[in-house]
């Protein structure tokens, strides 16, 4: 019998092991060998996908874990481990392996991987939070057999890290002894064996070949079985400089020898030809009578040992349905939904749906109610050959849950085009006026569940987490977990802290690539222009690149996926384990794919950004004017309002959700939406697929008239009149294939999905063409389009999906149209798009809305409505909403470390009739004390602030925002005088106490600094502000010290607020930029297409999305205080520019003007130049010196860009479909990329930079 690997880790046994399960699986198939064990340290995150690559190739899965055991009264081995930043006590836990036993042993199917799951979910919830350490009591719960006469579910494997091995490492056999008599006694008979491992390593460490005989003499001298084990963690043996750097980083220590697990490279998955000779080597040290030990035959002996091992994996192989379940599907029974036991689930779901049709269609003729019950009938239909009655109305209660809560929530994705779900209340969307299929959602062909993705407002998810958990209970509710992998900059930030790089060299190193996997780093490095030029490649960095590629995709740690909650019967816990997330939730070790391997109802509770922003609008509009708004009601929001489609024809759609980006502003411009079915079309074209089949243009020139619908074919005009003969949505895709083949839709739709792989495509490629030809379509016409069926495939967007967007799209942008301010204060508020806070700001200011600063009077922790004190300018365009009358007070909670508790102790304090009222009441940490002097929220109630009295020296008698700095300096040290403490620190936090800033040295008079720096004042002088009146200082006059000027004020606003509140930042450039003639966003409709012009700004956003060339574009947006200039890099002007478009935030940008539509303009960029160096020039030499500084710095761009061009040119990625794409293409939605917190701009993961 072939050798077989009981001790197994993957790279999810996290900074552990080095490989994924998938290659393990390969690499025991390509050795022959018949089983293979995974046991990961700690959890079984990896045990889904092992099982099922492990079955597919035909071997018999073995699944365990690697856990560490408390020493049960004596302490660890405590080893001290330097680290960064001084030194830790690193205790050393013994450890164990646990496998889960089989049919192969006994053990009824199902029983050994349920008790697995549950001890690893006990050892991860008892304790606290990432230290998994078992007992030996929670290993004998848990093994204990399931009855008289039956074997234990568990085997334990006591190997060289045990405690055993400990002992034996020791020279203490009677210890070592004892211990395994102990674990004997604990645990039922047949459940502990010795786990044999021989690395070779030097004489007195673990796993070298006398312990391993010292374990193995233990093992016969105690009549215990043994097995031997590799105690895998790398694939070859050249993987092992993987490990090494996997152990540093866990350890938080510079890579070196003394730090290493391994001292050979050993620890691979070796053949059975190598095992059979450690086998051998063991067995002959042990015939020498090492530790004591002896045996008779050491060939006989290592036979024998080897023989255990396979019976071993045979007695512990698992059955991937019979014992994991996977192919089955578990479903929360019906008492638990409410119903009695002689209630039929399929008759309740029925009636619930016929009783909801005259709620959903009150005012239908005859013919429309006609349609609805048949329709209705065939997707029951469906839903009851299934067997999925309990899954929809377990959905349905759910958000029966969360609307009962006051919750805005919404259907996503394809469950939209469900009748079932529309009558249920479950999605707003008709799927027959809208014409969608049951199909795309579910079909008795799909194996799997359907997916219903639900929408809720982002701040109140986690509270409907705690409802589900307390609706149907932890033991049948989890929540789904998500590994993060290493991406190039986790890597680099790694493994550069490994080898020793100092912190801010890896950290420059790390900003300067854009999000993209860890391997393409050298790709990276040769093929953008940002990268060729910083001097990446030198030899000095070839190790830390070459380590770096290594740990491509590895998993880094374990997180709560951001929306997945699980759902099943009784038996949850014997299928998943389970252990807490970092806000307390249970939290399955799998993630959304494994539970859905294994038969779990997953559902996704998104929290969405948008839907908080709405329902604070909706609040704000309720609270300053009484109207009570019901966006879900027709009558309320019309889907047909004038209004609103007006504005939305303007482009001036920013915080609008889906149509904001620069891309979908252009094509709004173009398409000119006048019904909510325009906007179901504009998501959907907005997509890879119609843009690589160039399907936007003869759609738009079909749609206004300036040319003829070409449709693909007469029998094929029902299917697209709607989008012109252009192929748009899945659905038309579903119709066109039943067309021409006679497939029934539900088969369509399983043809669709089989497309998406390019060995899919052929082998329907080869079943279509036949089909289609029979169906009495020509060649040519069958050419055409197949032609268009395999390019849409891979990329082409659902319907439902698009419609289910369509709403939440239009709500938003009838709330932008009739409540401009209430609108805008949610969208800063919960921040849901992809544009900074600064930039949605002057949107308000371009509406007529007052921007309101900072005031401890009138400030809360959301931005808020108020009544204009003056009424703001309207806008000149009548299609624009007038926002005139309102203003939005900015948010406490954007001020710069501000806690959520000192916020709410300003709010419930509020009216403060002092600085000293407030800094006795509210309790407010000093430094956050003086940034909001700083930026003027004591302004009203001291009247401080430039705008009051002018900047310059002040006058005795005026207080000035110095003066009051002052006075937070006495309050401190009177402070410090009463209770011996200070408040440099936030209440309940930890922190050194920082002194307040200064405004940046370009506000103060060189505006041209490339980014905001922070500085801090001189420490404050002694004052006469204070009258010594006994309790607290009070504050007097001032003493003349200067106000801050308006650019001190503007400097302060972009460091603690990260936005330009009183003035933009672009006004205090205004003398050059006109001498420069540029071009402001709001005269760009003036200037005539192909026009060159310059324009400049603060930068908001970068995108780089995947266009139909497959080439490389970026597109720029900048903010000039009139509105956005949007302007397109291609790939062939990007090179001396790259990195100053990514790395700098003031640019000037020269381009041609392209106009798109009516509305809609951009700008095609040719050059971009950072602002410092020009103001620079402008103030040594004015205009002159700035068209020199232009030149000069074209010529550098240009010369350095040539001295680092790659000559080969640049790749490109082509899909299944035959969609090119750049490898740095961002396929994300706009707004999803991660973005830090305070910054000034938007950058998609496609761009590099800080």
């Amino acid at each position: 019998m072939s050798f077989a690997h009981l001790h197994v880790a993957s790279g999810f046994s996290l900074r552990h092991g080095t490989t994924t399960p998938e290659d393990l699986v390969a690499r025991a198939a390509e050795l022959g060998q018949p089983a293979l064990a995974l046991t990961d340290r700690d959890g079984l995150y990896g045990a889904v996908r092992f099982v099922r690559a492990a079955t597919a190739a035909g071997i018999a899965p073995v699944l365990g874990v690697d856990l560490a055991v408390d020493g049960g009264g004596r302490a660890p081995d405590r080893r001290r481990t330097p680290v960064r930043g001084g030194a830790e006590v690193d205790p050393r836990h013994p450890r164990v392996t646990v496998l889960a036993r089989g049919a192969g042993a006994g053990v009824p199917h199902g029983v050994g991987w349920a008790r697995l799951c549950r001890l690893v979910s006990e050892v991860h919830l008892t304790g606290e939070r990432g230290e998994a350490v078992a007992t030996a009591a929670m290993l004998a719960r848990h093994a204990a057999a399931p009855g008289p006469d039956e074997p234990a579910p568990l085997l334990l494997l006591l190997g060289p890290t045990s405690d055993v091995g400990a002992a034996l490492l020791a020279r203490r056999p009677d210890v070592a002894r004892e211990r395994l008599r102990a674990w004997q006694r604990l645990l039922p008979p047949g459940a502990v064996a010795i786990e044999v491992v021989d690395h070779g390593g030097p004489p007195g460490t673990p796993a070298s070949t006398g312990h391993a005989a010292h374990l193995l003499g233990l093992a016969d001298a105690c009549d215990v079985p043994a097995v031997l084990t590799a105690a895998v963690r790398h694939l070859h043996p050249q993987d092992a400089a993987t490990a090494d750097v996997l152990d540093a980083t866990r350890r938080l220590v510079v890579l070196d020898t003394r730090h290493l697990d391994r001292v050979t490279t050993a620890g691979h998955l070796a053949d059975e030809a190598t095992m059979a000779a450690r086998a051998e080597r063991v067995a002959e040290v042990l015939g020498g009578g090492a530790g004591g030990f002896a045996c008779a035959s050491p060939r006989q002996r290592a036979a024998a040992l080897l023989d255990e091992t396979a019976r071993t994996a045979m007695g512990c192989a698992l059955d991937d349905r019979k014992d994991l379940g996977i192919g089955r599907v578990h479903l929360p029974e019906a008492h638990v939904l409410g119903l009695r036991p002689d209630e039929d689930p399929q008759a309740v779901l029925a009636q619930r749906c016929r009783a909801a049709i005259g709620a959903r269609y009150p005012d239908a003729p005859p013919s429309v109610l006609r349609q609805v019950e048949e329709r209705l009938a065939d997707e029951l239909d469906v839903v009851e050959a299934l067997g999925y009655p309990t899954y929809f109305l377990t959905v349905a209660e759910v958000v029966d849950i969360i609307t009962g809560a006051g919750v805005r929530v919404a259907a996503r994705g394809s469950g939209a085009g469900s009748l079932v779900n529309h009558l249920l209340g479950i999605s707003a969307i008709d799927p027959i006026r809208h014409d969608l299929l049951m199909e795309r959602f579910c079909s008795p062909l799909r194996a799997e569940l359907p997916d219903i993705d639900i929408d809720v407002e982002s701040a109140r998810r986690t509270e409907m987490y705690e409802l589900i958990l307390q609706r149907f209970g932890r033991d049948r509710v989890t929540c789904v977990s998500m590994m993060d992998t290493y991406k190039a900059r986790h890597a680099i930030r790694d493994v550069g802290a490994a080898l020793g790089v100092p912190p801010a060299e890896v950290d420059e190193i790390a900003k300067a690539f854009p999000h993209i996997r860890a391997k393409d780093v050298r790709s990276a490095m040769a093929e953008l222009p940002e990268l060729r030029t910083r001097s990446l490649d030198g030899a000095r960095l070839t190790t830390l690149f070459d380590l770096v590629e290594r740990l491509d995709g590895l998993p880094r740690h374990i997180a709560l996926h951001p929306c997945g909650v699980v759902l099943s019967d009784g038996g949850l816990l014997d299928r998943t384990p389970v252990e807490s997330s970092w806000l307390g939730f249970p939290m399955s070790q799998f993630d959304k794919d494994d539970v859905e391997a294994l038969g779990l109802l997953k559902l996704d509770v998104l929290g969405i950004r948008m839907q908080s922003a709405m329902a604070h609008a909706v609040g704000e509009v309720e609270r300053v004017t009484g109207e009570r708004v019901d966006l879900d009601d027709r009558s309320d929001v019309p889907l047909d309002d004038p209004a609103t489609f007006a504005m939305i024809r303007t482009t001036r759609t920013l915080g609008c959700f889906q149509i904001e980006s620069p891309g979908q502003r252009e094509l709004i411009g173009k398409l000119a939406p006048t019904v909510f079915d325009d906007l179901i079309i504009d998501i959907s074209l907005f997509r890879p697929g119609p843009v690589k089949s160039d399907m936007i243009r003869p759609f738009l020139e079909a749609r206004h008239g300036w040319s003829r619908p070409q449709f693909l074919h007469d029998r094929l005009v029902p299917a697209l009149a709607e989008t012109e003969g252009v192929v748009v949505f899945h659905e038309q895709m579903l119709r066109i294939i039943a067309e021409t083949t006679g497939a029934t839709l539900a088969q369509a739709d399983e043809v669709r999905r089989t497309m998406g792989s390019p060995d899919g495509q052929a082998r329907i490629e080869a079943w279509w063409r036949p089909a289609a030809a029979a169906r009495g379509y020509p060649p040519e016409d069958v050419d055409r389009i197949w032609a268009v069926l395999a390019a849409f495939a891979s990329f082409g967007f659902c319907k439902a999906h698009a419609a289910a967007f369509a709403m939440p799209t239009y709500q938003s942008a009838w709330l932008k149209a009739h409540h401009p301010a209430a609108f805008l204060a949610g969208v800063l508020t919960h921040d849901p798009g992809m544009y900074p806070k600064r930039l949605l700001l002057e949107e308000a200011r371009s509406l007529g809305v007052t921007v309101l600063g900072v005031d401890v009077n009138a400030s809360t922790g959301e931005y808020r409505v108020e009544r204009a004190p003056v009424p703001g300018p309207r806008p000149d365009d009548p299609d624009l909403p007038d926002g005139s009358p309102w203003a939005i007070r900015l948010s406490l909670a954007d001020v710069k470390g501000m806690s959520e508790g000192e916020v709410a102790r300003v709010v419930a304090g509020a009216p403060f009739d002092s600085l000293t009222d407030f800094w006795q009441r509210a309790r407010v940490s000093r430094p956050v004390v003086e940034r909001l002097v700083l930026v003027g929220a004591f302004d009203s109630v001291h009247g401080t602030g430039a705008d009051r009295g002018g900047p310059g020296l002040g006058h005795r008698g005026r207080l000035t925002r110095r003066d009051l700095l002052l006075h937070v300096a006495e309050l401190d040290r009177w402070s410090r005088a009463a209770t011996g403490r200070s408040r440099g620190r936030s209440a309940g936090g930890r922190g050194t106490r920082t002194r307040a800033i200064e405004a940046p040295a370009w506000a103060a008079g060189r505006p041209g600094a490339q980014q905001v720096r922070t500085s801090t004042t001189p420490t404050p002088v002694a004052s006469q502000l204070t009258l010594d009146l006994g309790d607290s200082p009070e504050l007097g006059e001032g003493v003349g010290l200067p106000e801050m000027s308006v650019p001190d004020q503007v400097g302060a606003e972009l460091e603690i607020l990260g936005l330009d509140a009183s003035r933009h930042v672009m006004d205090f450039y205004a003398p050059m930029l006109e001498a420069l003639g540029v071009t402001r966003s709001a005269d760009l409709l003036s200037v005539r297409s192909g026009a060159q012009i310059l324009a400049a700004g603060v930068k908001v956003a970068t995108q780089t999305p995947p266009i139909r060339s497959g080439r490389r574009v970026v597109f720029l947006t900048v903010d000039d205080a009139t509105g956005p200039v949007d302007a397109t890099f291609f790939e062939d002007v990007q090179g001396p520019y790259a990195a100053t478009i990514f790395h700098s935030w003031l640019l000037l940008v020269r381009g041609t003007i392209r106009r798109a539509g009516p509305r809609g303009v951009s700008v095609l960029a040719s050059g971009a130049w950072e602002l410092s160096t020009l103001w620079e020039a402008w103030q040594r030499g004015g205009i002159s010196a700035v068209h020199a500084a232009l030149d000069e710095a074209d010529e550098l761009a240009r010369a350095r860009d040539a001295a680092h061009q790659q000559p080969e040119g640049h790749r490109v990625l082509v899909h299944a479909s035959g969609f090119r794409q750049s490898p740095w293409a961002d396929t994300r939605p706009a707004g999803t990329g991660v973005e830090p917190p305070r910054k000034l701009w938007h950058s998609s993961p496609g761009s590099s930079g800080h």
